[in-house]
Parts: structure tokens; C-alpha cells; sequence
């Protein structure tokens, strides 16, 4: 059996982070989760408290930490338009500095590192669907700016870094997901499409609702970043993880009422700025470099995730 490694979950209260922290500790980690919680619950992470190999640490990347770790996950940064664009200047702090205090950290413990990068870095694409060696196009002055450009530059730094430095790392570029212990006020799509239609109220589409996403439940998200972050130091990615198989807004909305008995009416509302058209994630580098591609068939995911959401009944902001 594998010695037990000490890890890092920068996020670790988050949606991603929690769901990652739980299973590396399945696994036989030690786990030290590290969130200023920001954007993110701490309810997320209570049923770890008591696990002798967890530790919480309240704390901001965005200033220097120094811990003594084997691996390092870096999902910290509020991931959805609500969150990231409350404090865009925070959030690209978060982006960069967080970035090269974890880098440090990285460099002075010998730790290998992953950086939960996104699909946003591809911006509102020219190409479909979108490969990792396309470059993106991205509006440097927008208002979703603070976190694709900051995503993009925290790239940047992590390569340079391994070229400069020699640290081992990891770029997952992440697409949409979901799942149980989403944020309820986030405004993600499928957040915001369940809870609209737990309570019979009009589910709110921005734009026409023919633009496309690709959904990725969770349990399948968290199985790519353990198999990339365990590849050959070789291997740095980056690489998408993400569902292939794209549907409209529209035809998500309708399945949600319909999975969740409900009797909401379809509202249609202005399409935000520089939201994308379409989004779906080419995937062959990770089926080819990490055995991976998403197993759960989108409606089994969202019955999780409804059933989750019910069961939590009204959410509080």
C-alpha cells in the first residue's frame, strides 16, 4: 500500500475543495484544508472535524504560509460571477498572489502542486469545442475579467515556475460542475435552475437559452484531479477536465422541472456581458494521459444534486 502523503486543499471549504478533501481522505491522507471562507461554507467540511488526519486552517493565500506538505491543491478563489465579481480586485489578488505564495510554498517544501485553473481561460471561444492548445479569447477590461485574466496569468505563473525553478506541477482547467454542497446563492446555472424550481418559482433563462454548457458531476471532477495530480512529473497538463456531452440551457431547465416534480414557468431575461455561447471541453488529452472521462449520466447527477437541495430545504444566504 502507498505511504500516506500530507496534502494541502487550498479551498478546502469550497464545493470542489470539500468534495476533494473527503476523498483524499478516504484514501489514507493527512489533509489540511485552508480557506479564509469568503465565498465557501465551513458547514461544507463538519463531518471531517473529527477525522484525526483533517486539520482547518483559517487562512488567506493571498498572504504567505508556511506549512510542511507533500502535495498541494489550489483550488482557493470564489469560482461564479456572484462571488468573484463582489470584490474583483480580491479576486485577482487571489489569482496571483495566491498563486505565487503557493508556489513559494511549493518551492521551499519540494511539494508537488495543482492548479485548478477553468474553462473561462478560453474565454467567449472562436473554436468549438475548445482544445488546450487554443489560446482563447478573452476581454482584458470586462467585468468577469478579475477572474479569466487572473486564472490565465495564475498559468503563466505556475509554467514559469517549473521552468525556472524545477517545481513539479499540475493544470487542471476545469469546466462546468455539479453536484451536492453547491453554493445556493452562487448563481450557477444549475444552483439557481433546482432551487427555482423547488419552490415553483419562474425559472429564469438569460438570453435565448440555445447557449450550450457541458456539465460534470462531481464525483467524476474530483477523479480527474487525483489522477492528474498522481501522473508522472512529465505530464503538467494543462489539461481539461470536463463533460463532453453539451446541452442547451433551455433543454437543462426543462429537465430540472421535470426531475424535480415542479411546476415553475420558464422566464427569459438580457444575457449578461461577455457570457460565452457556447462551452464544451475536447477531452482526448485526459483520456489519453490520465485514463479519464466522465462515468455519471447527467440525469442520475442532478437527481443527487436535487436531492440535496431538498433536503436542505430553505437556504439562508
Amino acid at each position: 500500500m502507498e505511504s500516506s502523503k500530507r496534502i494541502a486543499v487550498t479551498g478546502g471549504c469550497g464545493f470542489l475543495g470539500s468534495h476533494l478533501c473527503e476523498r483524499l481522505l478516504s484514501m489514507g491522507n493527512e489533509v489540511i484544508c485552508i480557506d479564509n471562507c469568503y465565498s465557501s461554507r465551513k458547514d461544507n467540511i463538519y463531518h471531517l472535524l473529527g477525522d484525526p488526519g483533517f486539520e482547518f486552517l483559517r487562512h488567506d493565500i493571498t498572504f504567505p504560509l508556511y506549512i510542511e506538505v507533500d502535495e498541494i491543491y489550489n483550488l482557493a478563489c470564489p469560482a461564479s460571477p456572484v462571488h468573484y465579481q463582489r470584490d474583483p480586485v480580491q479576486t485577482t489578488k487571489t489569482c496571483i498572489h495566491g498563486a505565487i505564495n503557493m508556489l513559494g510554498l511549493a518551492k521551499r517544501v519540494k511539494a508537488k502542486i495543482l492548479q485548478a485553473s477553468t474553462s473561462e481561460v478560453y474565454g467567449d471561444p472562436e473554436i468549438h469545442p475548445q482544445a488546450e492548445g487554443y489560446w482563447g479569447r478573452v476581454n482584458p477590461i470586462g467585468i468577469r475579467s478579475c477572474y479569466d485574466e487572473g486564472k490565465r496569468c495564475a498559468e503563466t505563473l505556475f509554467f514559469d515556475y517549473h521552468r525556472q525553478h524545477g517545481i513539479a506541477v499540475k493544470i487542471a482547467r476545469i469546466f462546468n460542475t455539479y453536484g451536492p454542497r453547491m453554493h445556493p446563492n452562487d448563481g450557477r446555472v444549475v444552483s439557481n435552475f433546482i432551487l427555482q424550481s423547488l419552490e415553483n418559482k419562474p425559472v429564469t433563462i438569460y438570453g435565448s437559452g440555445e447557449q450550450t454548457r457541458s456539465f460534470c458531476f462531481v464525483d467524476d471532477l474530483i477523479d480527474g484531479l487525483i489522477k492528474l495530480m498522481d501522473t508522472q512529473d512529465r505530464f503538467t497538463g494543462p489539461v481539461n477536465l470536463g463533460n463532453p456531452d453539451e446541452i442547451t440551457i433551455m433543454e437543462l431547465a426543462e429537465k430540472i422541472i421535470e426531475l424535480s416534480g415542479s411546476q415553475s414557468p420558464v422566464e427569459k431575461r438580457p444575457l449578461p456581458v461577455d457570457d460565452p455561447l457556447k462551452r464544451k471541453p475536447d477531452i482526448q488529452l485526459a483520456e489519453e494521459n490520465l485514463s479519464w472521462k466522465p462515468l455519471t449520466p447527467l440525469d442520475k447527477g442532478l437527481e443527487q444534486t436535487i436531492s440535496f437541495f431538498r433536503g436542505k430545504g430553505k437556504w439562508k444566504s
